[in-house]
């Protein structure tokens, strides 16, 4: 019986992964391998699919065929559909009879399991054993919502690039997954591919040496508003110029509005520093092989990590404080990528005084002068950290985390790892650090007529 191998992209960055743990020798030889490419942006009709993006034909060699799951599927949209479970049969014939998969035995490599498209993918061929590979920071936090077991215990492995060193993702664990490490050099060598497919006037020339600020397009996810995000962008430049740099170039997400860059643009000018947009569609990593910056800065960007950890670029942050106490609900799968950088990288804002503040967990090294002022964790404070705010975010779907989490929280709670939890949910958990709960006979006596005013409210 022939075997395919399906492998469920949604991103350029996804597909590089893919391919560097296809050239890593994570994948046996099969008959066939397709690649199942997904645009999940809001209107897919008018923004590029993976499978257009500048560089995409040098990685199209690893695949024997490339099918779409928006044409599959049209016109549903890929992110808000999935069949009902009746239905399942009769697409997994369909789905067959349109990629020509016959009677083959299928295996599947595909991202964010826990939410369709990649979860309907998964039970769409309930017989094919699964790889997850991580899309960025978020494979160390817990798994976003419980998946079936059905899906889950069919998940063998977890593959993922070593963003943190030392750090092991909690993503799936649930299932006994194991994490295996991608190798930054195949990783790196699949960038350098892209890089030289990239088009003209990827700012090689004027990037090196130039900090680079890298957009995140936050106000799509609702975390900020539209006016907040712009604020922010100006902020990173303004940290930039007060730390003595002249060159700035603007790396915007590819769906953010272009009334920022104008934005950007006024004040440059007024600044009086050299300022260029990036808007080509590539890869932050290709921005750091072909244009060796001086300083990345952004929010919380899994490319904050990617320039550090595999290029050796000096980093900085700004803007995370203030999200980790407005991120809502709680457990937003954006709060561990958000705790992470955090932790690790050093605040762009404050005044610099030459002392390596780029150091600690991470290889975040580095004299940048970025000046920030919160000590940066070390690999067994951010493990504990990591593993307290996953039990806080998803203590249902990983009971086993309340000892590390009371560990952690009953030795390590002070004014600086406070700001990654709230009081509330840490007395809801019954965890230290939470509020203390009254106890004797009126307080329980009151809460029973709230209850029952409650009860009557809702009858």
């Amino acid at each position: 019986m022939r075997t395919t191998q399906i492998f469920y992209a949604s991103s350029l960055y996804g597909i590089a992964t893919l391919a560097a743990a296809i050239d890593s020798g994570f994948f046996p030889p099969a008959d066939r391998r397709l690649l199942l490419v997904s645009n999940n942006a809001r209107t897919p009709e008018t923004s590029p699919a993976p499978d257009t993006a500048p560089g995409f034909e040098r990685l199209r060699g690893r695949f024997d065929g490339v099918v779409s799951w928006n044409e599959a599927i049209a016109p549903f949209h890929p992110g808000g559909w999935s069949p009902r479970r009746d239905d399942l049969p009769l697409w997994e014939r369909y789905l067959r009879l349109r990629w020509g998969l016959g009677d083959d035995r299928i295996a599947l490599a595909v991202e964010s399991v826990q939410v369709a498209p990649a979860l309907t993918v998964a039970q769409l061929f309930p017989d094919a054993p699964v790889d997850v590979y991580a899309d960025g920071l978020m494979s160390y936090g817990p798994t976003r919502d419980a998946i079936d077991p059905l899906v889950g215990e069919r998940v063998r492995r977890l593959l993922h690039l070593d963003l943190v060193p030392g750090l092991e993702p909690l993503l799936l664990a649930e299932f006994g997954v194991r994490p295996e490490v991608v190798p930054a050099e195949a990783f790196r060598e699949v960038i350098a591919e892209l890089a030289e497919a990239a088009p003209p006037g990827g700012g090689e020339e004027e990037g090196e040496g130039a900090v680079l600020l890298l957009g995140q397009y936050l106000a799509a996810l609702g975390i900020l508003t539209p006016q907040e995000e712009e604020d922010l962008h100006l902020r990173m430049m303004w940290a930039a110029v007060e730390r003595g740099h002249r060159r700035i170039v603007f790396k915007p997400h590819p769906t953010a509005p272009a009334s920022w860059t104008r934005a950007l643009e006024l004040s440059a000018a007024d600044l009086g520093v050299e300022l260029s947009v990036r808007a080509e569609p590539v890869l932050a990593e290709v921005v750091y092989r072909r244009a060796r910056p001086a300083l990345v800065v952004g929010c919380f960007s899994t490319a904050l990590l990617t320039a550090n950890a595999f290029y050796g670029i000096p980093v900085a942050r700004i803007g995370t404080e203030p999200l980790l106490d407005r991120l809502t609900p709680y457990q937003n799968s954006n709060r561990i990528p958000l705790t992470i950088v955090d932790a690790l990288v050093p605040e762009v804002s404050g005044k610099p005084d030459g002392t390596d503040r780029t150091g600690g967990a991470g290889g975040t090294g580095g004299t940048d002068g970025t000046g920030g002022t919160d000590r940066v964790l070390t690999v067994d404070e951010l493990t504990g950290l990591v593993k307290a705010v996953g039990f806080a975010m998803q203590s249902r779907i990983r009971p086993d985390l309340r000892g590390p989490a009371e560990e952690f929280l009953a030795t390590r709670l002070d004014a600086r790892t406070l700001r990654y939890f709230k009081r509330r949910r840490l007395t809801a958990l019954g965890l230290p650090g939470g509020a203390p709960v009254p106890r004797g006979a009126a307080v329980r006596k009151m809460v029973r007529g709230a209850r029952r005013l409650r009860r009557a409210a809702l009858r």
